[in-house]
């Protein structure tokens, strides 16, 4: 049996009225053409570090006799530019469970809620709460599977859980460390020495606060890429708890402080040399 297709319509046009001869254009597949080199691997490794973003901050943490001990300085900087002063470095992945941002800013805080994420649904399959070295591992596979694929995470997982305080780092190659102190950042080398010289275990909160507080200054006075404010964490039984947020510009004062005295005496110094 034969249709009969006269009183149908033709079909329309593709790309909003064009004709097919137009539209040949939008149908095939875009090609590129090679650079002109003898060593293209080596071209294309020299073209990835010079569009490879230049990053910079610092995180710190460590476990003393009361808990977690967690600082993070806020500045987002693109190489030489400074995009942000304002930028939250500790997530907050449960109430007892806190994350640190170092590498690419979007890749940390979107993983670091995904992990937010399957830490409730583990607490409520188990009826209770994530440890802190499951939460760390589950982070460690999740970014372990994405290797090689341009992530660019540095982070501390830092809480209490029934064993006590729990402190692990990862990172997006896979890596996972369990330790008592850390820290993150290329301003990193500035806070391990205050770290180094100042962390005992039986520091009170405060003075374990302190510490965590002057790490960060250092840091920010001697990288450039680290500034804005030195927030301060401490995760404890109940949970974690903002501390402080400095200003580390007024912090360099508090540190610092010039008096006329201090002044004079410079005065001297540079008349005597």
């Amino acid at each position: 049996m034969k249709l009969d297709t006269s009183g149908l319509e033709s079909t329309p046009p593709l790309f909003g009225g064009c004709t097919e001869d137009l539209s040949d254009g939008f149908l095939t597949a875009p090609s590129f053409k090679i650079p002109n080199t003898n060593d293209f691997d080596g071209f294309q490794k020299e073209a990835i570090q010079m569009v490879k973003p230049a990053k910079g901050t610092t995180t710190l943490a460590f476990i003393f006799r009361e808990g977690v001990m967690v600082a993070a300085d806020s500045r987002a900087s693109m190489g030489g530019y400074i995009s942000s002063q304002s930028v939250k470095k500790i997530i907050e992945i449960n109430p007892y469970m806190l994350g640190t941002m170092a590498g690419g800013a979007a890749d940390c805080q979107f993983w670091h809620r995904n992990l937010g994420i399957k830490c409730r649904l583990h607490e409520l399959a188990n009826k209770q709460r994530i440890s802190v070295t499951g939460a760390s591992k589950l982070l460690a596979n999740i970014l372990y599977s994405y290797r090689g694929m341009g992530l660019s995470v540095g982070t501390m997982i830092a809480g209490w859980d029934v064993t006590g305080p729990g402190l692990y780092y990862v990172d997006s190659e896979g890596g996972r460390l369990k330790g008592t102190r850390f820290s993150v950042g290329s301003g990193s080398p500035y806070a391990y020495g205050v770290l180094d010289n100042g962390y005992r275990h039986d520091m009170t909160i405060e003075e374990a606060a302190e510490l965590a507080r002057r790490a960060i200054y250092h840091a920010t006075f001697r990288d450039g890429a680290s500034g804005g404010v030195a927030s301060v964490y401490h995760v404890g039984p109940d949970g974690w708890k903002k501390l402080s947020g400095d200003d580390v510009g007024e912090l360099h004062y508090q540190y610092h402080p010039v008096t006329p005295n201090t002044v004079e005496q410079e005065m001297a110094d540079a008349t005597a040399a």
